[in-house]
């Protein structure tokens, strides 16, 4: 049975013999560079890199869902980059525009 799974996985029209497993799976790397960077301080966060890493993740989580074959690494990949681009994003915008009350003393 597990030699079946395994032919038929090797066999998918998504599998490991295409660049459609592939290139996903390389892809992740850019998930987990975002979320290595959740320890950088926001100011040190890129509006345009974030919004990039967002919108690629929403508009390519969306077009793997509708493509044959189904792609469910991608699908995963693009989800992770969206969420943790948002995250990112909601960071910096915390920083920028809604100073925390002890900051905003601190300053005056």
């Amino acid at each position: 049975m597990a030699a079946s799974k395994l032919q038929a996985f090797l066999n998918h029209p998504a599998g490991p013999k295409t660049i459609h497993f592939w290139a996903p799976t390389f892809k992740w790397g850019i998930s987990i560079a975002n979320i290595a960077d959740f320890a950088k301080p926001p100011e040190k966060l890129s509006y345009p890199q974030q919004i990039a890493v967002t919108a690629t993740g929403l508009i390519w989580s969306r077009y793997s869902t509708v493509i044959t074959p189904k792609n469910w690494n991608l699908f995963s990949v693009n989800v992770a980059m969206a969420g943790t681009g948002i995250y990112q994003l909601s960071r910096k915008l915390r920083q920028d525009y809604f100073p925390e009350k002890e900051e905003t003393v601190a300053k005056e």
